[in-house]
């Protein structure tokens, strides 16, 4: 005899369906989440790494900030240490030149003349004093121009000034002071005589 199911067969496999349905949309949903959680998590580490290279390069522009400004001042103290250095080599180039200068100032100075300030200012020097006749400033500066470390004497101010009978014309010159490596070179020989041509008349 055959048998007849007569179970809402349609009504349960649709159910069942439906179960599966149910079931694989929450799958897809938690593996959407999952993924979703990856992708935030992989880029807040991306965020949080430049984060970190960005502090890193901070940190290192303030030390480099801090070396610049150390070697600013380590070339200030070398321009300073530089100049006393020129300065000392001015001094010592010039302590002969002084030496020289005060020796023909007193070598220089003709009966009748007497100085009463000197003053330098750089290679110029200032001479003032009095003499007994304008004869007496032209034989100084005679002697000036000869005296081989001074030159171009240049004469400001000569005048009959004061109640000096003995001397009593006021004067006031200029002259250049020279180098002694130039004077030197001034006193040596220009050049060595030429040999005489060889040979004569048999």
């Amino acid at each position: 005899m055959a048998r007849i199911n007569l179970l809402p067969w349609r009504a349960e496999r649709r159910k069942l369906r439906q179960k599966e349905f149910v079931s694989m949309l929450g799958l897809a949903a938690v593996v959407a989440v999952a993924i979703s959680l990856l992708i935030v998590m992989y880029y807040n580490g991306q965020i949080q790494g430049q984060q970190n290279r960005n502090q890193y390069l901070r940190d290192q522009i303030v030390l480099v900030d801090q070396q610049i400004t150390e070697i600013e001042e380590l070339d200030k103290k070398k321009a300073n240490l530089l100049a006393r250095k020129q300065v000392i080599e001015q001094l010592q180039a010039s302590r002969s030149q002084m030496v020289h200068l005060f020796d023909e100032l007193v070598r220089t100075i003709p009966e009748g003349v007497r100085l009463n300030s000197i003053k330098q200012n750089g290679q110029s020097l200032t001479l003032e004093g009095r003499a007994q006749s304008n004869a007496r400033v032209s034989s100084y500066m005679r002697n000036l121009e000869a005296s081989g470390w001074m030159a171009s004497p240049d004469l400001s101010i000569i005048e009959a000034k004061g109640d000096d009978k003995g001397l009593p014309n006021m004067f006031s010159l200029k002259v250049t002071l020279k180098n002694p490596s130039a004077v030197e070179e001034e006193a040596a020989p220009a050049a060595a005589p030429a040999p005489a041509a060889a040979g004569g008349a048999p």
